[in-house]
This record gives structure tokens, C-alpha cells and sequence, in this order.
């Protein structure tokens, strides 16, 4: 409904807008003849605004005093301004045709994304495989095979040291070594039981995961933690450290890089196994580790990145001091074995020494074939083969 005055209303001044007593007969005469197009005198409202819009353009003629240039003064106003957009859709085809364009790409982006999300993930803050795998829940039993391939064609790097490996959805270091329920065994509190299952955590976490450990560092804490009552066991750790050799190896039990030629690289190592117990001998109770640890390292100034990989079966034990010579709450070595990827295993210095992707590659063969994430399979201790991916 348009709310403009009918030609030749006089304008009373006082904001509304009146037609004569003339006019206002002829409007009632055809209202009542049932006249069509009969016109209705303005309401209430349509006036107001009316008086509004007249307000607004005198009000604006003074302030601006002058319009654009080349028209009169008061005049001008933007163009639109009082009539709003216009109804219906007025953009150019130009227009139209350009948010085509963007819409389908933004439609061909998001396929593309859904079917490699990596080209989105991996350039995000901590992004890439290990942002995207779901970890695997905790190892509780025995595996049966060996993990699947990671996926063909993913290379290290020092952002992303896991990728293509089994092990970017195991556990990050600690995180990877659980503990299970204690109960009462062997004669040994349910407490008992606890305290040598917390102490093999701990064992496993200096010998394996503490960082001085790693840069060949005397492991003290490690050591720390063993029974000193035990029979050479103590001994014959701190030899093999301080004059490492084939028949004196500190690499049985701890996990060493010679800083000058391998680091890690970056915080992470990652961890997968399960711990069991059971009764020992009366008095006693015997703790059984078996975990996998995986090291990404780096040369020193480099940034290639190659893994080794290292599988420990750890045994120990904590006695009743009155019923053993032991003391109370330090752990005994009964048994440890290791299976390690990538080293050179005819060297013996104390030092895991793996092998880079640029290096040169040694033609002789080193036996069968070893896949070092294999948890299924457990090679004789000394065997030297070659491994099937690291």
C-alpha cells in the first residue's frame, strides 16, 4: 500500500495530511457505489511516517547545507535510502556466475579432504598421522600377528617421526606401561604385590624411556631401584657400563644411543605391551614385562629420520626380607632378554647404532628376514637379521 499524499493535499504543518470536505464526500459517494478502486484516506500510521520522511529531508538539507556537486543543496541523499534494497534478486550475472564458480570448489574441497583428510591435517599445528590414528587400546593379551603396514609412501620427519609405522597408534612413553590389579601372591600382600609391580614400571621407564638414560648416560635411577644384595647382579651391570663388551652388554637391560651419532627426535617414545604376576618361590612374588619401545632419532644436525626399535622381556622379583637375604622393597633381576630393529648388532660399545635411509647399505646378508613390530614372534637372543621395516 503506498503511503504518498493524493495530488493537491495542502500541508496543514502539523505532521498529517488532510483532504477537503469536498473531497471527502466524493471518496464516501463511491464507497458506497462499491467503487473498486475507491481510495482510502491515509491511516493513523501511514501519516506519520509520512511527516517522518518530510522531517528527515529537511533536517538533512540543514546540516549539509550543500548536495553533491552540480545539485541544489538539501537534495541529495544515497540512493536507496528511503526505499530500502530492491525486491528479488537485482546482482549482476557477472556476480551470480562468480559465487557458481566458488560454490563448486568449495564443493570439490570437501571431497577431497573426505577422501585424504591428510591434505588438510598435516598442515595443522601437531597435525598428520598421529593427530588423525585412534591409539589402540592396552595390550591385555598375547598378540597373534603382526600389526598392518601404516600407509605406502608415508616418510618420516621430524615433525611427524612415527609416520608409516605400526607405532604412531601405540601409547607415548609412560602412558604405553600399565599396571595390572595387585592381589595377594606367593605369600605377599596384596600392598606387597603393588610395590613390585610399580617398581618394575618404574624399572622399565629408567632403563628405557628417561632421557639421560638415552644419551648413554649412567642409568643411576635405574640402578637405584635393584636390590643390592643380590648376588653380582649390581656388579655386574656397573661393568658392563663402565667396559661394555659381547659378554658384558648394559644393552640387556638399558636402552643407549652414543649422543654423536644418533638423537631423539623429538619428546616421544612410543610404547606397547603388558605386565603380568605371579607367586614366586614362598615369600615372594615374580613380575613378568614384556614391551616394545620405539625410538625416532635423528643425526645430530640432520633432520632424516630413521627408528629403532627395541623389545624387552623383563623378569623381577621382590622377596620377604625374613624369609630371603633381600632388602626390603628393592627389586631382584631374575631374567631379560631383548630383540632389537635396526642396529648394528656386531658392534658391542654399549650403544644401539641404527642404520639411515641415506646410508650406504651393507650387501651381506644378516640371516632371515625380522619384522620388528612383530609381538607374535620372539627371535632367539644374539640372532642378527635383517629387518622388514623399521
Amino acid at each position: 500500500m503506498s503511503t504518498s499524499t493524493p495530488g493537491g493535499s495542502p500541508d496543514h504543518g502539523d505532521g498529517t495530511d488532510r483532504v477537503s470536505d469536498e473531497q471527502w464526500a466524493e471518496l464516501v459517494r463511491r464507497a458506497e457505489e462499491g467503487g473498486a478502486d475507491a481510495p482510502k484516506e491515509p491511516s493513523a500510521r501511514a501519516r506519520m511516517v509520512t511527516a517522518r520522511l518530510r522531517a528527515l529531508d529537511e533536517e538533512a538539507a540543514r546540516g549539509r547545507g550543500r548536495g553533491r556537486k552540480g545539485e541544489p543543496a538539501g537534495q541529495w541523499q544515497p540512493e536507496g535510502w528511503r526505499t530500502g534494497p530492491p525486491i528479488g534478486d537485482a546482482r549482476p550475472r557477472k556476480s551470480r556466475r562468480v559465487a557458481a564458480v566458488l560454490g563448486f570448489a568449495v564443493v570439490v574441497g570437501i571431497l577431497v579432504v573426505t577422501m585424504r583428510p591428510s591434505l588438510l591435517t598435516d598442515h595443522l599445528p601437531g597435525g598428520g598421522d598421529s593427530a588423525r590414528a585412534d591409539p589402540l587400546p592396552a595390550e591385555t593379551a598375547p598378540p597373534t600377528a603382526a600389526p598392518a603396514d601404516g600407509p605406502a609412501g608415508d616418510r618420516p620427519t621430524p615433525a611427524e617421526p612415527f609416520r608409516g609405522s605400526p607405532a604412531v597408534r601405540w601409547a607415548d612413553g609412560v602412558k604405553g606401561i600399565e599396571i595390572p590389579e595387585a592381589e595377594a601372591a606367593g605369600g605377599m600382600s596384596k600392598g606387597e604385590v603393588e610395590q613390585a609391580l610399580r617398581a618394575t614400571r618404574q624399572l622399565l621407564v629408567a632403563a628405557n624411556l628417561d632421557p639421560a638414560t638415552l644419551r648413554g648416560e649412567k642409568p643411576e635411577e635405574a640402578l637405584n631401584l635393584l636390590d643390592p644384595l643380590q648376588k653380582g647382579e649390581r656388579e655386574r651391570l656397573e661393568r658392563s657400563l663402565a667396559e661394555p663388551g659381547e659378554d658384558q652388554d648394559p644393552l640387556m637391560l638399558f636402552s643407549r644411543f652414543d649422543p654423536d651419532e644418533a638423537r631423539l627426535a623429538g619428546g616421544v617414545v612410543k610404547t606397547r605391551g603388558r605386565m603380568t604376576f605371579e607367586a614366586g618361590a614362598a615369600g615372594s612374588v615374580e613380575v613378568h614385562a614384556d614391551y616394545t619401545f620405539v625410538y625416532p632419532l635423528v643425526k645430530p644436525g640432520g633432520d632424516e629420520v630413521a627408528r629403532t626399535i627395541v623389545r624387552r622381556k623383563l623378569t623381577t622379583a621382590l622377596h620377604d626380607p625374613e624369609r630371603f637375604v633381600a632388602t626390603r622393597g628393592k627389586l631382584s633381576v631374575v631374567s631379560s632378554e631383548q630383540n632389537v630393529g635396526n642396529t648394528a648388532c656386531e658392534v658391542n660399545d654399549g650403544f644401539l647404532h641404527p642404520s639411515f635411509p641415506s646410508d650406504v647399505a651393507d650387501p651381506t646378508p644378516r640371516g632371515e628376514d625380522v619384522d620388528p613390530y612383530d609381538r607374535s614372534e620372539w627371535q632367539p637372543d644374539g640372532a642378527c637379521g635383517t629387518v622388514t621395516r623399521t
